[in-house]
């Protein structure tokens, strides 16, 4: 049985996706906060998926962790950058209604799967967007997050790096023709020379997480239930676990602590994410 948000559709921007459901937990003081970004390739997928896993909410209120979900705009309504931006967006509300809602501004996680775990580890890992002079009080906020989750997760949106990440010896092309097309719609170019120009270069940097990483950033939670071996359609690309442990080397490079579970991870070996999250969020667990 699903369990009804406090607050449903909740605007935290200007566009008809920028929406968000909250579920209040009863705590005593400022709570700590649990957002999950849905899945879909930036083309698809809603908020309410969560609802379908109500266990995740409900052990997050049980503990005293406010729960959050959140829509953003899709490819074809927006760039890949602009898209990133709406979901660091709704973490920079959350923030501003944090007296409101009775948030911990300086406890709250993000994850998701597949393109939400990508956003949560681009929010994660990009520097603080907060803009002090910003006439809107949202984005004086703070966009950083105290831990990360990233499921079946990209290591990166600068498309350029996946055959280095990937390995194998092959080009993305030669598996999927039309990734290059993909690539120049979800960075809003008009063709795909302009990838390689000043401006597709600028805006592979904004989209590198790989590249954003630095011993500040936050723990990361890491997970990918595919097989390790040749991708041979786009999906297993997309999901590829040497995605994840791309993020996970770097970590252990920079000092960020990382646990990562893969599909070959032995069972007593295997950490639980809202275990990770809620020891970095310093959540004595209820019982």
């Amino acid at each position: 049985m699903s369990i009804e948000p406090t607050f449903e559709n909740v605007s935290y921007g200007p566009f008809e996706r920028n929406v968000l459901d909250f579920w209040k937990a009863e705590s005593r003081g400022p709570a700590p906060v649990v957002v999950f970004i849905h899945g879909g390739g930036f083309r698809g997928g809603d908020k309410t998926k969560i609802r379908q896993t109500p266990d995740v909410i409900r052990r997050c209120l049980a503990s005293g962790v406010s729960f959050a979900a959140i829509n953003y705009r899709f490819r074809g309504q927006a760039p890949l950058p602009e898209i990133l931006r709406d979901t660091a967006r709704a973490i920079q509300f959350l923030r501003y209604k944090a007296a409101e809602w009775n948030i911990d501004k300086g406890r709250i996680a993000a994850y998701g799967g597949s393109a939400g775990a990508g956003s949560s580890l681009w929010i994660g890992f990009h520097d603080d967007l907060a803009d002090p002079t910003s006439e809107d009080p949202v984005l004086r906020e703070s966009s950083r997050l105290t831990v990360v989750g990233a499921n079946a997760t990209q290591a990166t949106y600068d498309f350029s790096r996946w055959p280095e990440i990937l390995g194998f010896g092959f080009e993305l092309q030669n598996v999927d023709p039309n990734f290059a097309t993909l690539v120049t719609q979800l960075y809003g170019l008009k063709s795909r020379e302009e990838i390689d120009s000043p401006k597709g270069r600028a805006i592979r940097r904004d989209l590198d997480m790989l590249g954003h990483m630095d011993p500040r950033d936050p723990p990361v939670y890491l997970s990918s239930g595919m097989p390790n071996t040749r991708p041979e359609h786009r999906g297993h690309i997309v999901h590829h676990p040497r995605h994840a442990i791309a993020i996970k080397k770097k970590c252990d490079e920079l000092g960020i602590e990382a646990a990562i579970v893969l599909r070959e991870t032995p069972p007593g070996e295997r950490v639980a994410m809202l275990d990770f999250f809620f020891k970095h969020l310093q959540v004595k667990v209820r019982t």
